[in-house]
């Protein structure tokens, strides 16, 4: 097949620190040019690929800058119409929705985000796209659309160095932001009387009153480090030390792509079971759901009897890129069947259908 996959301006593919999105989409380009199939990604001119690379940007505007993403999806979308051989076009970027009624190519769009009201109800007005959620919990909060499926996250398990022996401390990976609460983890951390390693950034859209009541006084209790961005190698590196990864997200994260990173690594995670966290963790084999912060706390110590050979060969197992890969080529046949939607309308009377296309 031919397939076009568009990208951010904000990041570059792959990410060099924060960019869970862009990881999983370096992952599914390299797989797809692994497969035989002619794969052009659009992103910023400083990405790396095997796949053709073209940029309207030739470095990531961040922060994220809304006017250059759609500048950048408008363009993407113009690109893809005047090339006319395309069998279908990936998009993960609302704002390209707007433009892809006009461009007569078939549509899968992945669902990167939570949900919320407003942007459920613009899906609506596209019922010739094929949806993807990136976990069940997701899919289940959303409206019900035409044509929906199901596709969990995948990486390299290559890329992840097991570690056979941690050191005696856990890790915590994320935002500095309130819905993924770090704070909670140092709480849990210093219940348990074990040091604990952050390694993240806040972002000034998300709460800078947070960091500064919540985190910054945290920051100097005994056992607390705070490292700032980490990314490739050294995150790994980070991951695969910990006896354990704290998952404390308050809010209904659509995956939670550091649960599988560290699980790789052969480290456990101990998450709250908000989200997609029922379905990436397995219980006592990858980690450990909980309840608030003393379960997190005495949590810990049962995570050092979790066999770290099993954690990583069950993450393999259930989150590989290849896997990833089959079910997306499944979701591109599919639109690539419908065809395109040039010119539909959301009023169609259209038989509601509905995918899962996450097993092998």
């Amino acid at each position: 097949m031919r397939i076009a996959i568009v990208s951010s301006s904000a990041v570059r593919v792959p990410p060099e620190g924060y960019g869970g999105t862009e990881r999983v989409l370096h992952y599914l380009t390299e797989g797809l040019v692994h497969e035989g199939h002619e794969v052009t990604l659009f992103a910023t001119g400083d990405s790396q690929t095997h796949a053709e690379l073209r940029a309207l940007y030739p470095r990531p505007v961040w922060p994220l800058d809304h006017l250059a993403e759609i500048d950048h999806v408008g363009w993407a979308l113009a690109e893809i119409a005047h090339d006319g051989g395309f069998d279908v076009m990936h998009l993960n970027h609302a704002a390209a929705l707007a433009v892809a009624r006009s461009v007569p190519v078939p549509v899968t769009y992945t669902m990167h985000h939570a949900r919320d009201d407003a942007t459920s109800r613009f899906y609506g007005h596209y019922p010739f796209v094929h949806f993807v959620a990136i976990s069940e919990r997701q899919r289940a909060r959303e409206d019900v659309l035409p044509r929906m499926w199901t596709v969990h996250h995948g990486l390299d398990p290559a890329d992840f160095p097991f570690v056979a022996e941690p050191e005696p401390a856990v890790v915590f990976i994320g935002r500095f932001a309130p819905v993924k609460a770090p704070h909670l983890a140092i709480d849990a951390a210093q219940l348990a009387g074990v040091p604990i390693r952050l390694a993240g950034n806040p972002h000034a859209d998300e709460g800078e009153p947070y960091h500064t009541h919540e985190v910054v006084p945290r920051l100097s209790l005994p056992g607390v480090t705070w490292i700032g961005e980490v990314g490739g190698a050294a995150k790994n590196e980070l991951l695969g030390r910990g006896v354990a990864t704290l998952f404390p997200a308050s809010w209904e994260e659509p995956f939670g792509l550091v649960m599988v990173e560290s699980m790789l690594c052969g480290t456990p995670v101990i998450a709250f079971p908000r989200g997609a966290a029922r379905e990436v963790i397995d219980e006592g084999v990858t980690g450990f759901l909980v309840r608030d912060v003393e379960e997190m706390a005495a949590a810990i110590p049962r995570a050092r009897a979790i066999d770290r050979v099993r954690c990583r060969a069950r993450a393999s197992a259930r989150f590989s890129a290849a896997r990833m890969v089959r079910a997306y080529l499944r979701t591109y046949r599919a639109a690539v069947a419908d065809g395109p939607g040039l010119g539909c309308s959301s009023r169609g009377g259209r038989r509601v259908t509905s995918f899962r296309a996450g097993a092998p």
